[in-house]
């Protein structure tokens, strides 16, 4: 069932669930602003409803996969995306697809920890960094590509295909599950780590003391969910970047979509060089680079601005990424319920941030950049948890 040649298929649905989600949830925004008139205060609301949803939800499916089993989990999650985008084409009003956008939530709760578990169980401690690494690069590909392309798929195929495409996707997965399904056989048990050269960013002699390792993992569940604070705030926030700027939905897909290939650049450096693990000095240098460089993007006078603090920030959210699952996978032995912590966590962010922004838009209307203002205070709070728990984690135990 873990064999690297069935995990080939598995990257495979990946790929085809990032692209798929990524159209579907990143242009969702565009398609409220144009379809029902929302705002960015109702765009930043909506995002976060779609985030304490994804938070709600994951946690559970986490558990669900580890205890019924990977591949039903996958064919749930890919039947409910289906069912749910179907009902988006025959729904007419921003209630309907608001309900919509909620189902679909609760479908890729079911997909993405399962999918991070099937791509690292069974896997020795050298060949995780391995399979985490082509992981990252895969769905950041794909992703980048939605992102780039999805604009110009919106005006010139119309705004069903918000729906019918991820669903054609959806299908292709749901048939690759059962093809994969009937190949593999019972669970083989987990390997034990097999001895070999220690990788240059990891503690001589093999993996960190269990108390430094826990004590990273506590720093990348709380980074990541931040860096998503950032992501989805943005990503909700967008459609009014590009009404401000002049572009059209098809300028603001090729435009707003460089911090994904940024991110994939990252994500494609970390596999190459493991240096960064378990360094606290990186993870630091990447949250401060994502504080800075989200003020910046919303904040961004011209295209210039806009651009160039788009490239700071996906390299900043790929490190603080990386970091959350690839610890995440490396302390743990319940894949499944871990990737379902990460995948909760990110959820977390999506809530926090977009919330934070529309709460701030609400009660300060006179000023436009409130929201920007108090995403960004919410990061520079996170700033502070990150370096509490780490002096937490380094400081001498009393004897």
């Amino acid at each position: 069932m873990f064999s690297r040649r069935l995990k080939t298929g598995y990257l495979l649905l990946e790929g085809l669930n990032s692209f798929a989600t990524v159209y579907y949830f990143y242009y969702f925004y565009f398609f409220m602003q144009k379809t029902f008139g929302f705002d960015n205060k109702a765009n930043l609301a909506l995002a976060a409803l779609n985030g304490a949803s994804y938070a709600l939800f994951t946690w559970w499916c986490g558990k669900f996969a580890q205890r019924f089993g990977y591949f039903t989990a996958l064919k749930l999650g890919f039947l409910l995306m289906m069912m749910s985008l179907a009902a988006g084409l025959l729904v007419h009003s921003a209630g309907g697809e608001i309900a919509v956008m909620i189902g679909t939530v609760f479908g890729m709760s079911f997909t993405w920890p399962t999918l991070e578990a099937l791509v690292s169980e069974g896997e020795p401690r050298e060949g995780l960094q391995h399979m985490v690494g082509i992981y990252n690069v895969v769905w950041a590909a794909t992703a980048s590509i939605a992102n780039f392309t999805g604009g110009a798929m919106l005006d010139k195929l119309g705004p069903q295909s918000l729906f019918y495409v991820p669903m054609a996707i959806q299908a292709t997965q749901l048939g690759v599950t059962l093809w994969l399904e009937s190949k593999a056989g019972p669970p083989s048990p987990r390997p034990a780590p097999a001895p070999g050269p220690v990788p240059p960013g990891d503690s001589a002699g093999g993996p960190p003391a269990p108390g430094r390792a826990k004590t990273f993992l506590r720093l990348a569940w709380l980074a990541n969910p931040c860096a998503y604070i950032g992501i989805n705030t943005l990503i909700a926030a967008f459609p009014g970047v590009a009404h401000r700027l002049g572009l059209s939905t098809m300028l603001a897909g090729f435009c707003c979509s460089v911090w994904c290939f940024a991110r994939f650049g990252a994500f494609l450096l970390l596999w190459l060089w493991n240096g960064w693990h378990y360094r606290f000095r990186w993870l630091l240098l990447a949250y401060l680079a994502l504080v800075g460089a989200f003020s910046s993007i919303l904040l961004a006078p011209n295209l210039t601005v806009l651009l160039a603090a788009q490239l700071v920030f996906g390299g900043a959210v790929g490190l603080i990424y990386y970091s959350s699952l690839f610890y995440s996978m490396d302390v743990g032995e319940t894949k499944g319920e871990h990737g379902g912590f990460h995948e909760a966590a990110i959820g977390l962010g999506n809530f926090a941030g977009p919330a934070a922004g529309a709460a701030a838009l609400q009660f300060l209307p006179r000023y436009p950049n409130s929201g920007a203002v108090a995403v960004s205070l919410l990061l520079l709070g996170g700033l502070a948890a990150l370096a509490a728990i780490w002096r937490s984690g380094t400081a001498p135990k009393p004897s």
